[in-house]
């Protein structure tokens, strides 16, 4: 293999997160939805041992999570795996699910981790559906709280299949280049076929809009299952606060749903409004501000419709005490802050105008952080999954 001649046992690669600017809900009823990535990422290292060595290990560095399984064990469990690497990735079947959750219940989960299990799962499918048995250490760390609704899932199944690749036959890649490296456009559809095969396995039946905005990185919009790329062309950051409120997605959309066949003609309405929000957003991020006056006038605009937005997803019962909170704080600083995702807890995005000081910033944080929520500050609409081979992470 090109990459071991060359002396490349070890590659580092990176996945950004994401956050849903407009559109939550909306979009699962057939209307568009605008999502970004965003500049926090899930690092992944991997590298390959040499033959003597008889197991396959996993290492989770923000949890504390260390697994290990024999070689012959995994060869045992999984046999019909490993076989010639394919190209075009197939869904895990139930079959094998069974076979890799035996695998991992075979490791000593603590009991408030065993939500992490289906990751778990997805990690022994994709290395052995893409390097067979090759024995290695792969270790994880991450900028994304876990279920927070910033696509954590989504970097780690991108990121993971970005350095399984970089080690097959099926990508291209110059190892003699330094830095943070692209990856070529043909491959990077592949990655995310193989991405979304492993989000599967996590989430059941994901929209694949996570792994999308994670392996292209920058904006996309979404409606109906239809994907179109855009460029962001301003500047934008935005404070995500995670309230570590845990939510039920599936019971929050499934109470919009009950409300919208209880009010069809008045949903009717909201849905329309928020498509129109979704719409102008895309709108204004691909558009050249000329100086700053202009640039000023676009984050106002942006930080009216966030407002509009969160307004109407209030109107759809997705928000939350913990919201209302962040909401109430970042106002008496004059800023436009929506809900992102699901709702119901979770993260609030607000917008930081660029004029807007870091020390303004940081008396925000440190008031919000005063109510045990975590924040963060990132940059929107950033590069996509990328490699290194001179560990640059």
């Amino acid at each position: 293999m090109e990459r071991e001649r060359a002396g490349k046992m070890e590659i580092t690669t990176r996945a950004p997160g994401k956050i849903i600017l407009a559109g939550e809900h909306a979009v699962v009823h057939g209307y568009t939805a605008v999502a970004s990535s965003i500049d926090l990422y899930t690092v992944v290292s991997l590298r390959l041992s040499t033959e003597d060595e008889d197991t396959i290990k996993l290492q989770l560095n923000d949890i504390g999570l260390d697994f290990s399984w024999p070689i012959e064990r995994i060869k045992e469990v999984l046999s019909h795996l490993g076989s010639p690497f394919s190209s075009t990735p197939t869904t895990c079947s139930l079959e094998t699910v069974k076979s890799l959750t035996a695998l991992v219940d075979e490791q000593s989960f603590p009991e408030t981790r065993i939500g992490l299990a289906s990751g778990v799962c997805a990690f022994l499918w994709l290395y052995t559906s893409i390097l067979g048995f090759k024995p290695a250490t792969v270790i994880v760390s991450s900028d994304l709280p876990v279920g927070a609704g910033l696509g954590s899932s989504a970097a780690y199944c991108v990121a993971l299949s970005a350095a399984l690749l970089a080690f097959s036959d099926s990508v291209k890649l110059d190892v003699n280049q330094k830095g943070w490296l692209m990856f070529e456009e043909t491959e990077v559809e592949l990655l995310n076929k193989w991405a979304f095969e492993g989000e599967k396995i996590i989430h059941g039946r994901p929209s694949g809009v996570d792994n999308s905005v994670s392996t292209f990185g920058n904006v996309i919009k979404f409606k109906s299952g239809n994907m179109t790329r855009i460029n962001c062309n301003m500047p934008l950051r935005m404070l995500i606060t995670n309230t570590k409120v845990g939510r039920d997605t599936k019971a929050l959309v499934a109470n919009v749903s009950a409300r919208k066949s209880r009010h069809p003609d008045a949903m009717c309405s909201v849905l329309n409004a928020i498509e129109s929000i979704s719409d102008e957003w895309s709108t204004i991020i691909q558009s050249h501000a000329v100086d700053d006056l202009s640039l000023s006038t676009n984050e106002e605009k942006l930080g009216e419709l966030m407002e509009m937005n969160q307004g109407l997803l209030l109107s759809l019962g997705v928000s939350h005490a913990s919201i209302e909170i962040v909401l109430q704080t970042t106002m008496k600083y004059k800023l436009a802050s929506k809900l992102t995702g699901a709702g119901g807890g979770g993260c609030v995005l607000t917008l930081l105008p660029t004029q807007l000081s870091g020390a303004v910033v940081d008396k925000l944080v440190e008031e919000l952080e005063s109510y045990g929520y975590q924040c963060f500050t990132a940059g929107i609409g950033g590069k996509g999954v990328q490699i290194s081979f001179d560990g640059s992470s």
